[in-house]
């Protein structure tokens, strides 16, 4: 049994009850209080996709509960569903747009490392790899001898993601952006 503070984002939790999953956590220090931070977690119940804001002590000790991560592969979307395979078994998962809004931005039919995260056999969320690779569709045009590190601009990336990139990158390249700062990393 974790401690609230021992939380990760992307873990299942059981709560009064019921299965959770960590959308987001916020670590504050109230002033005046002796010891302890307050972490605020964004929960999604996994069956009903309801929301739950909860404030636990860093004290506070919850039940993790039985995750499966399955390696998969992006393989088409359905109106609001995306299916995603098991890359070893071939069994398909579909999970609801709403679900998986934010790492929408961070997958193609290319990317590698996606984990999908089952809860009881139930798909409840995509794991991305710490970094991803992604074309360019759209910036400004490179300079030529443009500094490398100094300034940036922004480029819209084949997903919809807009990041900062060094000027002499051009539309059309692609880049490793690193998925949990959203930041371009190199070339790829």
């Amino acid at each position: 049994m974790p401690k609230a503070s021992e939380i990760k984002k992307n873990q299942a939790v059981e709560y009064e009850g019921r299965v959770y999953f960590v959308k987001d956590i916020e670590r504050s220090v109230p002033q005046g209080r002796a010891g302890g931070s307050l972490y605020r977690m964004r929960m999604y119940d996994v069956v009903t996709n309801q929301k739950l804001d909860e404030t636990f002590k860093d004290s506070d000790m919850l039940n993790l509960a039985d995750l499966i991560r399955r390696p998969a592969t992006f393989s088409y979307a359905d109106g609001d569903e995306y299916v995603f395979m098991d890359t070893e078994d071939f069994t398909q998962y579909m999970l609801n747009r709403s679900a998986i809004e934010d790492e929408l931005l961070f997958i193609t039919e290319d990317t590698e490392g996606v984990m999908v995260v089952l809860v009881s056999d139930s798909p409840v969320a995509v794991d991305l790899p710490p970094t991803v690779e992604l074309t360019i569709e759209e910036t400004d045009p490179s300079i030529k001898g443009g500094s490398a590190t100094a300034r940036t601009k922004p480029a819209k990336l084949s997903t919809g993601l807009v990041v900062q990139v060094p000027e002499h990158i051009s539309s059309g390249d692609r880049i490793r952006v690193n998925v949990e700062e959203r930041k371009f990393l190199s070339r790829a």
